[in-house]
């Protein structure tokens, strides 16, 4: 009889399999990681995602104003998720993948069936086709980014970015609603849907366009700056505040246009675009994580 606490005696018949080595990883080869999705960042994709569908939502219930605030916030969020990946090293392909469904949704279908229903309806056929070049530039804008990723210079865009389009048409009915009830509207409804027009065609062609817009990933935050960037920040958030509907909507705008003046320069001076030059080394910050979605 065994002794109290004395282990059992190995069966000899019992055969044990060899434990396997793990096989090196070869040079430049990532570690596998576990199945699954990471949560923080794609819980902030798909709290964007929402506000795309809830902008949908209000604007079936004819509240514009609410809708474009929520597509607004919905550009919050897709600034954050892909920077919290960054920062948390939970990168992955679902996640790249998952942002740009979001994207398609709240930056391009939405944008689209906003704009129609707020005045373009009112143009009949040429108000569904403006819609329709819109959210197709978007889809065409977010198949060409994920295809160039890795290849073009992270410091500017090609084309102009599905977010930033739709800042700028939902700038404007955001403008438009503020103004009337100041009484400083006073075109017609006709007018008024042939202005929105040129807003969505312009936003749907300039997204596939070859224009370059500066992208604003090489400015590192963690980088000291000389004291009257403070100022010049502090100054900003004032001018911002005193009137945001026309600061903001103005900043849209400058921001849409930039990119055919950068072009327009460069082709006087006879640079290439930034997408066929080699990117330089210093496009990222040293000490920040490599750029890239989740």
């Amino acid at each position: 009889m065994a002794a109290p606490g004395a282990l059992p005696p190995m069966n000899p018949r019992r055969r044990f399999r060899p434990v396997r080595p793990l096989r090196p990883l070869a040079p430049g080869e990532a570690p596998r990681r576990a199945r699954g999705i990471y949560l923080l960042p794609n819980a902030i994709t798909t709290a964007s995602l929402f506000c795309g569908f809830y902008a949908i939502v209000q604007a079936m219930n004819a509240r514009f104003d609410h809708a474009a605030v929520a597509t607004f916030v919905a550009m919050l969020l897709d600034s954050l998720d892909g920077r919290v990946a960054r920062l948390t090293n939970t990168q992955s392909a679902f996640g790249e993948q998952f942002d740009s469904l979001s994207d398609m949704v709240s930056f391009g279908a939405a944008p689209a069936l906003i704009m129609y229903e707020w005045t373009l309806r009112d143009l009949g056929k040429w108000g569904w086709l403006a819609a329709f070049v819109y959210c197709a530039g978007a889809a065409l804008r977010l198949a060409r980014f994920n295809a160039n990723i890795g290849v073009v210079d992270k410091r500017y865009f090609q084309g102009l970015p599905s977010p930033a389009a739709a800042a700028l048409v939902m700038g404007l009915i955001w403008i438009v609603t503020d103004l009337r009830e100041t009484k400083w509207i006073t075109a017609s409804p006709r007018d008024l849907a042939w202005v929105a027009w040129a807003f969505t065609v312009y936003a749907g062609v300039t997204m596939v366009s070859n224009a370059p817009f500066y992208s604003f990933k090489d400015i590192n935050l963690k980088r000291s700056v000389p004291f009257i960037v403070m100022i010049g920040v502090v100054l900003l958030f004032v001018l911002i505040s005193s009137d945001p509907p026309v600061v903001l909507f103005s900043l849209f705008v400058l921001y849409g246009l930039s990119g055919y003046a950068v072009w327009l320069w460069r082709l006087k001076t006879g640079r290439a675009a930034p997408w066929r030059e080699s990117a330089p080394a210093a496009a990222a910050p040293p000490d920040e994580p490599p750029a890239g979605r989740h």
